[in-house]
């Protein structure tokens, strides 16, 4: 079983590096030419949607009715696993994510990513406060940002999520758009964060939950609809990792 796992894994990680170098002319012209970052970013949905297809990868997409053409949104996920960034190309419209400033070192994918999406270095204050000028310039002109609210991939126990930072939340409300919950609910599964990066088959799950309004609100209401995001998307996660009261409490106390 190991070593179909790990031929599984190999195979996935050349899948994900082909297609990547393939597309990779396609991502410096809309790079290179101004203004067309948006079709950068439709190939990044077409690589997702290629790159599941060739591993042979079944991903069931739930509330894609909660999305509405020409509305941008802060989208907010769980986060548990490198399996994460690629399948919230599933995600409907222009959408651009946030990452980590490490991503950058990485060699071609470094520059894709820094180009057509923002990297934050959290511990820099200035890099923070940057990366919300240009969030709030992307959601000006029209696209959606995708935050992962756990500041990384931080939990011990999947499927309990750590506590939500404030940055989606707020930027949400200063821009007074609508916050959609996403559950990502079998990547722990699928590829665990635990060092081996083997795949696991299995077939993924997104829900989009239905959206967080946020007009008229202001900072007060701020920990209001972070608790809600927050407990929609675990609720979803206990319920689809079918698990028990008991064993909810167990992990919640460890």
């Amino acid at each position: 079983m190991v070593v179909i796992k790990k031929i599984y894994s190999i195979y996935a990680f050349l899948i994900f590096g082909l297609t990547f170098l393939l597309l990779f002319p396609l991502f410096l012209i809309c790079i290179w030419i101004p203004n067309w970052e948006k079709y950068g970013r439709k190939i990044n949905q077409f690589w997702a949607n290629l790159f599941f297809f060739l591993i042979f990868m079944p991903i069931k997409v739930e509330g894609k009715e909660n999305i509405k053409k020409g509305q941008p949104y802060i989208f907010a996920a769980n986060h548990f696993s490198y399996l994460d960034i690629a399948m919230m190309g599933f995600i409907p419209g222009d959408v651009v994510y946030i990452g980590k400033s490490s991503i950058r070192k990485v060699p071609l994918f470094g520059y894709y990513f820094k180009k057509l999406h923002i990297a934050v270095n959290r511990s820099s204050i200035k890099s923070r406060s940057e990366v919300l000028v240009r969030a709030k310039n992307a959601i000006s002109k029209g696209s959606s940002i995708v935050i992962f609210p756990e500041g990384g991939i931080t939990t011990g126990m999947p499927p309990h999520m750590n506590k939500f930072k404030d940055g989606a939340f707020s930027l949400a409300i200063d821009k007074q758009i609508p916050l959609i919950p996403v559950t990502l609910s079998f990547n722990h599964l699928i590829l665990p964060d635990d060092g081996r990066l083997l795949l696991n088959f299995k077939k993924g799950k997104i829900v989009i939950h239905p959206p967080i309004q946020t007009l008229g609100l202001t900072s007060k209401d701020l920990s209001s609809i972070k608790n809600k995001c927050y407990y929609t998307i675990q609720d979803q996660l206990w319920e689809d990792n079918n698990l028990l009261d008991t064993e909810k409490t167990i992990i919640q106390t460890l």
